[in-house]
C-alpha cells in the first residue's frame, strides 16, 4: 500500500486544531502530522500520493453508530448486499465507519437479519462496518416511536444468546429499556460480551435509570426522543441523562428531532466528550427515485424528516453526518467539538481504539471538507475513496 500525504490544511485531530499542517499515511496507518513548513523540506518515499487540500479541514472520518439505511438500501432488507451498498454510498458523505442498526422484528426474521448483516462485515468497499447495533427488541411498548409493537419482546436471555451466536460476536451496541424486568441479567450478559448498552425507547423513571447505570447502561439512544420526559417530581429518563455526567448520549442534529434551542442546555449540562452525533437515517435517505419505504411502512418526506404516511408519526431522519456536523456548529458547538461528536466520541464509547483521531498509530480514516461543509476527499484505512482535488 503506497503512502499518502494530505497537506496545506487545518488538521483537527480529535483533540485539537492545527493550521497549515499535513498528515502522512503509510500502509493504512497515520504515521505523522507535521507543519506545512516541514512538509516543504521533508523527504518522502517514491510513489507517495500528494493531495493539496487547499486550506480545507482535515478531520478524522465520521463514525455513525446509529443508522438504518441510506440511498434506498436498509438493514430491513435482511441482505448483506444492501449493507455493502450502504458502505459504498456513505463513504461519499464522509462516513468511514458505521454500525448498521437493526429494527426489532419477530424472532425468526430478526435472527435472519442479524446473520445477514454480520456476513457483510469484512467485504466492504467503502465505509467500514464496525459491528451491529440492535435497536430492540427489549424496549418499552409505551415508547415505540416508529417500532412495531408486535416485534417488541420481554427480556429473554435465551433469545439474546441466539442473537449473539448468529451475529458471530458482531453485536457492538444495543438499545434497551432499563425498566424492563430481567434487565439486570441482560446487562450482565452484555457486559461480558463487550456490548455497549444504550437506554432508549424507554419509559423509565429516574430510579430505573439509576439502577440501569449501576448495571452498566451508560449511553443513551437519541436523547429526548422516544423516552420518558423530565418532570419536576420525577426527572425520568431525560433528566437522568442530563444530570449524570457519566452518561453519554446520542443526538440527531437535523433541527427537527430536537429543537435547536435545547443544544444550549446540552452544551451547558453535558461534557463535550459525552455527546455523540448520529443520523438515525432511514433507507430512503438521499434516495434518488422511487416510493419511500422503511421498516415496512410507506413514508412521506415532510419538514425535513420521514413520517409514516398512515399516521404522520416521525419514523426517522434524512440526515447525513456532514450535514449534522454543520448543524452542530450552527447550534453553538465549536467546530472541534462538532467533529469530536462525529468521530472521537463514538470511537471511544464503542471501544474502537484505532478510530476517531488523527494521531500516529491510528487507522488512516480521514475526511477532508471545505469551510462550507462540502466533502472533498475521503480516506478509509489508507485507501482514497473520494478525491475532488484531482
Amino acid at each position: 500500500m503506497s503512502s499518502i500525504c494530505l497537506h496545506n490544511g487545518t488538521v483537527i485531530t480529535g483533540f485539537a486544531a492545527m493550521e497549515n499542517c499535513a498528515v502522512l499515511v503509510e500502509d493504512g496507518i497515520i504515521s505523522d502530522i507535521f507543519s506545512q513548513k516541514r512538509f516543504e523540506k521533508k523527504r518522502f518515499d517514491p510513489g507517495t500520493l500528494f493531495i493539496d487540500v487547499n486550506q480545507t479541514i482535515i478531520s478524522p472520518g465520521f463514525i455513525d453508530t446509529h443508522i438504518h439505511g441510506f440511498g434506498g438500501y436498509g438493514t430491513e432488507d435482511a441482505s448483506a448486499e444492501s449493507l455493502l451498498s450502504m458502505s459504498r454510498l456513505l463513504v461519499q458523505y464522509g462516513v468511514t465507519a458505521f454500525n448498521p442498526t437493526l429494527y426489532p422484528a419477530p424472532p425468526a426474521e430478526m435472527l435472519k437479519a442479524v446473520a445477514e448483516a454480520a456476513s457483510a462485515i469484512g467485504k466492504e468497499t467503502g465505509a467500514q462496518i464496525m459491528g451491529l447495533h440492535l435497536e430492540g427488541p427489549f424496549i418499552s411498548r409505551e415508547r415505540l416511536g416508529a417500532m412495531k409493537a408486535e416485534a417488541v419482546q420481554d427480556v429473554d436471555i435465551v433469545f439474546m444468546e441466539q442473537l449473539w451466536k448468529v451475529s458471530e460476536g458482531r453485536i457492538v451496541n444495543m438499545t434497551v429499556a432499563p425498566e424492563l424486568k430481567g434487565m439486570r441479567e441482560l446487562a450482565l450478559f452484555c457486559l461480558k460480551k463487550g456490548i455497549v448498552l444504550q437506554a432508549g425507547h424507554t419509559n423509565a423513571s429516574y430510579e430505573n435509570m439509576v439502577e440501569g447505570m449501576q448495571a452498566g447502561i451508560l449511553h443513551a439512544t437519541h436523547l429526548f426522543n422516544a423516552m420518558s420526559r423530565m418532570e419536576h417530581r420525577n426527572p425520568n429518563a431525560v433528566g437522568a441523562i442530563l444530570i449524570h455526567p457519566n452518561m453519554s448520549c446520542e443526538i440527531i442534529a437535523d433541527g427537527f428531532h430536537i429543537n435547536p434551542e435545547l443544544y444550549k442546555l446540552l452544551l451547558r449540562d453535558k461534557p463535550s466528550d459525552k455527546i455523540v452525533l448520529i443520523t438515525d437515517a432511514l433507507k430512503p435517505t438521499e434516495q434518488k427515485k422511487g416510493t419511500l419505504y422503511a421498516n415496512g411502512d410507506e413514508l412521506v418526506f415532510s419538514d425535513g424528516v420521514f413520517r409514516r404516511k398512515e399516521d404522520e408519526v416521525i419514523s426517522g431522519s434524512a440526515l447525513t453526518m456532514i450535514k449534522g456536523v454543520q448543524n452542530l456548529v450552527k447550534y453553538g458547538f465549536s467546530l472541534e467539538d462538532a467533529i469530536k461528536a462525529a468521530s472521537s466520541n463514538p470511537a471511544r464509547i464503542m471501544g474502537y481504539t484505532k478510530k476517531g483521531a488523527i494521531a500516529p498509530g491510528c487507522d488512516a480514516d480521514i475526511v477532508v471538507f471545505s469551510r462550507n461543509f462540502k466533502v472533498m476527499a475521503v480516506v478509509v484505512r489508507g485507501e482514497v475513496k473520494k478525491n475532488l482535488f484531482e
